[in-house]
């Protein structure tokens, strides 16, 4: 396993991965901090206000947008020159193939979500906010991040069996509308993109009870195994589309 990520995150040596990363959550961030900027008179609520600025674009479409493209880049080299027929014949395990490849989506993802806390406690300070900073957020976060690993494993087999690199991000973004729709039924649980919004408090603030905690770890656990068995059973069963 650990040979496998070695070798997945070698081929990102010289990727340009690195600006995608950085560019969304940025992006994210200063579409938030311009309308809290010229909101400040309703949004009195300082961190927590900021956040729901933030948050709303980059947890609801900029970061399942940068997970469907981490997904699709790792498994870009394997589509190129019908690579996945050499990589499928070498001594090497399906389930560490595809594990090693979300793995290196976890570590991408969780440094664009520690890039993505930096930028937004140094906006806070650059806003004028003066109340100690909410430990809440980075709990927000960390649970984004494990949200984010169900949509990577469900990503992941879709960049797999198809070839396209945009198809597989257009599919995400539409899932995510489908997401905000199972939230606003009040099913967010049952669904990855929905999970997403629950962890990173996108649109509601309200802490979780231990109970939903349990229940949000279990069902994201749930997902990421189903996603992965799934996706490990196509490779070993079906040739992956090459041309």
């Amino acid at each position: 396993m650990l040979r496998s990520f070695s070798a997945e995150w070698l081929k990102l040596r010289r990727s340009r991965m690195l600006p995608v990363l950085a560019a969304l959550p940025t992006l994210s961030l200063l579409i938030g901090c311009f309308n809290f900027y010229v909101n400040q008179a309703a949004l009195d609520n300082g961190w927590y206000s900021l956040w729901t600025q933030v948050s709303l674009f980059y947890g609801e479409f900029f970061l399942p947008i940068l997970i469907a493209i981490c997904c699709a880049f790792v498994c870009r080299l394997e589509h190129n020159n019908r690579n996945w027929n050499m990589t499928l014949t070498v001594p090497l395990s399906i389930t560490s193939l595809f594990m090693a490849k979300l793995l290196v989506v976890g570590v991408l993802i969780l440094g664009a979500q520690t890039f993505f806390m930096l930028m937004y406690g140094a906006a806070g300070i650059a806003l004028g906010i003066t109340e100690p900073f909410p430990l809440e957020t980075i709990g927000w976060s960390l649970r984004g991040w494990i949200a984010s690993l169900s949509i990577a494993a469900l990503q992941l087999g879709l960049s797999i069996r198809i070839r396209s690199f945009a198809t597989p991000i257009g599919i995400s973004l539409c899932l995510v509308f489908a997401g905000l729709g199972l939230y606003v039924l009040h099913l967010g649980m049952l669904f990855p993109y929905s999970l997403l919004t629950i962890g990173m408090g996108v649109l509601s603030q309200q802490g979780l009870s231990p109970g939903d905690n349990l229940i949000f770890l279990f069902m994201n656990s749930l997902f990421i195994a189903l996603f992965a068995v799934w996706s490990i059973h196509r490779l070993r069963s079906a040739d992956v589309v090459t041309v």
